[in-house]
């Protein structure tokens, strides 16, 4: 369907990308990323932080987390047909000090049994603080306020202590493992 020579469809992303969503904690903002912002967190160049109106923030892209920027999530959030919050990667600022501190994001929209994925990561010089377990606690009510969402799973490095005590803390429950890895589940 077009309006005005544009496709309807094109329309309604540039609406949704225009939503001012925002989770909020006692300590932490946490902000769904447009397109346009998202490329600029790739440039990892400070023009994200100068867009958000934050102080500097000292992060690294792992080599993991920049394929998964171009292959999945940047591509994910210019799909009219998703819907973006579950595309996109949630950045999480600090209020006190009006910076970013990690990233959160799903891994989809949920699937056919209800079923979403969360991954996360706190930066190296805020890792340790509990950062990281208030923004899953949001986000977790967040998502099961959405339809359709009936379960949130993650996975975790069995190397990776602090990362699946965040979990831990958050009432997953250890669902399954292979040699590298422990499955969760929130139900």
């Amino acid at each position: 369907m077009h309006y005005l020579g544009i496709s309807v469809g094109v329309i309604f992303f540039y609406i949704v990308q225009q939503i001012t969503i925002m989770l909020e904690t006692t300590l932490l903002l946490l902000k769904p990323l447009t397109y346009s912002q998202l490329v600029k967190y790739t440039l990892n160049d400070g023009s994200l932080e100068q867009e958000l109106r934050l102080n500097a923030t000292v992060r690294e892209i792992s080599p993991d987390l920049k394929d998964a920027l171009e292959q999945v999530i940047i591509p994910g959030v210019a799909d009219p047909e998703r819907n973006y919050l579950f595309a996109t990667l949630w950045t999480i600022i600090l209020k006190e000090e009006n910076r970013m501190v990690g990233d959160i994001c799903f891994y989809g929209e949920p699937n056919e049994e209800g079923e979403v994925e969360i991954g996360y990561g706190t930066y190296s010089a805020d890792q340790g603080r509990g950062y990281m377990t208030e923004a899953v606690a949001v986000l977790i009510r967040w998502a099961r306020e959405q339809p359709g969402v009936k379960k949130i799973l993650a996975s975790t490095n069995k190397a990776n202590v602090a990362s699946y005590t965040v979990l831990v803390k958050n009432g997953f429950e250890k669902v399954g493992e292979s040699d590298e890895l422990f499955s969760w589940a929130y139900n």
